[in-house]
C-alpha cells in the first residue's frame, strides 16, 4: 500500500488517532498535510523539520478557513476526515441547543466544509480519496447520545451521496465506523473499562489507509465497522 508521491491532507492530525494515521501514511511514503486548530498542538505532534510534513493550523467549522488550508496544501491526492469530537449525557429532548450546534459543527459541519474545499481539486485531476470518521452510534439511535448520533449518522448519509456522486469521476469515499477508540481521554473517562477490547489508532490507521490506496480503487460508499473485540 505505498503512498510515494502522493499527498495526503490529515484534519485532527494533533489528536490521537490522527497521529496514528499520520504515521501509518508517513511510513507508506506519503507527503503529509496536516491540519488542526492549533500551530503549537501541531507542532508538539510533528516536532523537528520533516520535509514530508506541512503544518496548517485552521479552524474547520469556518468554510474560508478550511478553504486557505487546502490552498496552502496545494494538489490533495488523498483527505482523511479525522476531526471531530464526542459529548452524551442528556435525553434529546434536554440537550440544549448549544450541545446539538457543537456536535454538528465539530463532526459534520467540518467534514462538509473539507471536502468542499478538496473535491473540485480531485475532480480537476481525476483521480482522489476521501475517507470520513462516522461512528457505530451513528447507524442508531441510543440513549443520551442523541446530538452525537446524529451528527455522526450524517458523515455517513454524506459519504453514500459523495460516492454515487463521484466514483465516476475516479474519486473513492467512502468512511469508517469505530466503536470505542483507545485514547487517553477515554481511558481516562471510562477508568474501569478494558482498553484492550476497543479498537487501538494505529489499527484503525491501517484501515484508512488501505482505503485510500490503489487497493481499493473498486471500494465505494462503504461504511465499514472497525470495532476491535467490543
Amino acid at each position: 500500500m505505498g503512498m510515494q508521491g502522493k499527498t495526503v491532507m490529515i484534519t485532527g492530525a494533533a489528536g490521537s488517532l490522527g497521529r496514528a494515521v499520520a504515521e501509518a501514511f508517513h511510513e507508506a511514503g506519503a507527503t503529509l498535510a496536516l491540519v488542526d486548530l492549533q500551530m503549537e498542538a501541531l507542532q508538539k505532534a510533528y516536532p523537528g523539520n520533516d520535509p514530508r510534513h506541512k503544518l496548517l493550523p485552521a479552524n474547520l467549522t469556518d468554510a474560508d478557513s478550511a478553504a486557505q488550508a487546502v490552498k496552502q496544501a496545494g494538489r490533495v491526492d488523498a483527505l482523511c476526515n479525522i476531526a471531530g469530537g464526542f459529548t452524551m449525557g442528556t435525553p434529546v429532548h434536554a440537550t440544549p441547543a448549544a450541545d446539538w450546534k457543537k456536535m454538528w459543527d465539530i463532526n459534520a459541519v467540518t467534514m462538509l466544509n473539507m471536502v468542499q474545499a478538496v473535491v473540485p481539486g480531485m475532480i480537476t485531476q481525476g483521480r482522489g480519496s476521501i475517507v470520513n470518521v462516522g461512528a457505530g452510534a451513528g447507524q442508531k439511535g441510543a440513549a443520551l447520545m442523541g446530538a452525537y448520533s446524529v451528527s455522526k449518522s450524517a458523515v455517513i448519509r454524506m459519504t453514500e451521496a459523495m460516492s454515487a456522486e463521484l466514483r465516476d469521476q475516479g474519486i473513492n469515499v467512502n468512511c469508517v465506523l469505530p466503536s470505542i477508540i483507545d485514547t487517553p481521554p477515554n481511558r481516562a473517562a471510562m477508568p474501569d473499562a478494558d482498553p484492550s477490547k476497543w479498537v487501538a489508532p494505529k489499527d484503525l490507521a491501517r484501515v484508512i489507509l488501505f482505503l485510500c490506496s490503489a487497493d481499493a480503487r473498486a471500494v465505494h460508499g462503504v461504511a465499514l465497522p472497525v470495532v476491535g473485540l467490543s
